[in-house]
């Protein structure tokens, strides 16, 4: 299995009392090639329809605040 990180920290809540561990990347773990995303040390694969529904929002919240050009 092959896996690339192409995010990894410990997110703090802005109001500074919770904090989640994130990891975020590609793995091949499986036939068809796609994103892991563990949080907390939970881990999920998504296959690839989820995984493309996932970066298109992720992609829009990110419009809707002016963080993505």
């Amino acid at each position: 299995m092959a896996t690339t990180v192409y995010f990894e920290e410990t997110i703090i809540d802005q109001g500074g009392k919770d904090k989640m561990d994130v990891e975020f990347g590609s793995s091949s773990f499986y036939d068809e090639p796609s994103i892991y995303l563990n949080v907390n040390g939970e881990g999920i694969i998504m296959d690839q329809a989820t995984a493309k529904r996932f970066v298109n929002a992720v992609i829009r919240v990110g419009e809707y605040y002016g963080l993505v050009d």
